[in-house]
């Protein structure tokens, strides 16, 4: 995922609903607008904790996948067939 990316899921987290938008093609946090009046803008490091607990849970998704199929190797499973079990 691209910056972009991240900014935009970890937003979309924090609140339900059309609550943000940029006002610029450029989105950043400093081109971030709430149309909401209801929800007070996050500040930069909630944002930037957001987007790391999004990075490390999928860092932690590709370490266990990693992990089990390690486990199923010192089974005896081979690379074939640990794909046909989980591609």
């Amino acid at each position: 995922m691209t910056d972009r990316d991240y900014l935009n899921q970890a937003l979309a987290s924090m609140h339900s609903g059309q609550w943000f938008g940029f006002n610029s093609k450029n989105q950043t946090y400093s081109t971030l607008i709430v149309h909401d009046s209801s929800i007070t803008k996050p500040t930069e490091a909630e944002v930037n904790a957001e987007i790391q607990g999004i990075k490390d849970a999928e860092q932690a998704s590709i370490d266990k996948k990693a992990s089990g199929k390690q486990k199923l190797k010192d089974l005896g499973l081979d690379d074939a067939e640990i794909n046909a079990l989980i591609g």
